[in-house]
């Protein structure tokens, strides 16, 4: 009796270890079964590659496997529907977040490009060379990437009377010419607007560069007429004692230039080389006894006054008339009473024999007009004056002609 309980207790450890036995052969015959009807794919993600053995049917279930979300704008070499087959490659890239300011206005992008200027391209953002932008062109796109974007835009530069339009993307006037290389003597110069003043699309910059240097020009001192009275010359006649000669003075002046046009000239030395010498006439004082005319004989200015424009009461005389003008590099251009004749080219003033007509009278005369008597010269004597007339085309013009003169008043 004691055997058979030994006999069925070893049978039924013999029953444990052949199920036992069987539960893993058939285990591992699952699980050889299971590696044995893997596929293997390739996924590139984000330029890296990893191969991986799946049962996955589609692309979607394979990436879930994987943790992989594919967003919108995430790039997908196949469709998440596609089969899984042995040997397939699957190309996936992350989309990046760029934000984009241009000027003051932001937009939000999400790229798949490797670079900025792939990135500009692929969104047809407009650039141009002369745009100011926070980073190179050729820089990797990063996620969270800000990309700041200032537009260049024209403005006019009078640079000096050369007028030109470049681009710039704002900023002052003293930093534009900066970038435009244009030299500016600031103590000198003049730049309008102010170099703080900010540059905007209406801006219009002008520079006008100004220089000073001093300049030393030798001019002529026309000689003065001295007259000696002759009591054994007769009246009317003259006599030429000593001949005159012109002087020359040294003037030195301080010239202010812009754009290299004189528009200042201030007078800060003088020294006369050579002083001139007076032209002595002799003027005869003798009377003579002349015969008596009849009213016939008489000169027609002597019986009749001529007609003029003057007052009929003004003195008048019959004189040779010449012109001059001060409109040449030798001339001062001062008469001997002051008058800056450079300076008023169209001035009526005429040049006299003092001892005929008094420095500083008011005169008519024929075909020229009004004057003054205001200069004189070695060449005008006795009844002779010189015309001033602006340019010396004009004194050619007027050549040497008897006129009418009247004193209006002394």
């Amino acid at each position: 009796m004691r055997l058979f309980p030994r006999l069925i207790l070893a049978l039924k450890s013999k029953l444990v270890i052949l199920i036992l036995s069987v539960m893993i052969l058939t285990f591992c015959l699952g699980v050889i079964i299971f590696q044995t009807t893997q596929v293997t794919v390739a996924v590139a993600k984000d330029g890296e590659t990893e191969t991986v053995k799946t049962h996955a049917e589609t692309v979607e279930e394979l990436l879930k496997e994987m943790g992989i979300t594919v967003r919108k704008n995430d790039e997908l070499s196949l469709g998440l529907n596609t089969p899984i087959e042995d040997g397939m490659k699957i190309a996936y890239k992350r989309a990046k977040h760029v934000r984009v300011t241009i000027d003051d206005e932001t937009d939000d992008y999400y790229t798949t490009a490797d670079t900025i200027d792939e990135f500009i391209e692929e969104e047809n953002i407009s650039l141009s060379k002369h745009d100011d932008i926070s980073h190179d062109l050729d820089e990797s796109v990063k996620n969270g990437l800000h990309l700041d974007v200032t537009k260049a835009f024209e403005v006019s530069i009078d640079d000096g009377g050369q007028k030109q339009d470049v681009w710039t993307t704002g900023g002052t006037v003293e930093e534009l010419l900066e970038d435009q290389q244009i030299d500016i003597d600031k103590k000198l110069d003049k730049v309008h607007p102010s170099f703080d003043d900010e540059v905007t699309k209406d801006t219009e910059v002008t520079i006008t560069y100004v220089d000073n240097k001093e300049v030393t020009d030798t001019e002529e001192i026309r000689f003065e007429t001295e007259e000696k009275k002759d009591h054994s010359l007769e009246k009317g006649k003259e006599k030429i004692i000593e001949e005159g000669k012109n002087g020359t003075v040294e003037r030195t002046y301080n010239v202010t230039l812009e754009n290299g046009t004189e528009v200042d000239r201030q007078l800060v030395d003088e020294e006369v080389k050579e002083e001139p010498q007076n032209k002595v006439v002799a003027v005869g004082t003798k009377e003579s006894d002349p015969e008596p005319k009849s009213e016939a004989q008489k000169p027609e200015s002597e019986a009749k006054p001529v007609s003029t424009e003057a007052d009929s009461d003004d003195q008048e005389l019959q004189m040779t008339a010449t012109a001059y003008t001060a409109d040449c590099s030798n001339c001062n251009g001062v008469t001997a009473t002051g008058i800056n004749l450079k300076d008023n080219p169209n001035q009526k003033v005429i040049a006299v024999d003092p001892n005929v007509i008094p420095l500083g009278s008011k005169v008519w005369v024929e075909g020229y007009g009004e004057a003054i008597a205001s200069d004189t010269g070695g060449a005008v004597s006795g009844k002779s004056i010189d015309v001033h007339v602006p340019t010396e085309t004009d004194a050619k013009a007027f050549g040497t002609k008897k006129v009418s003169v009247k004193i209006i008043d002394e």
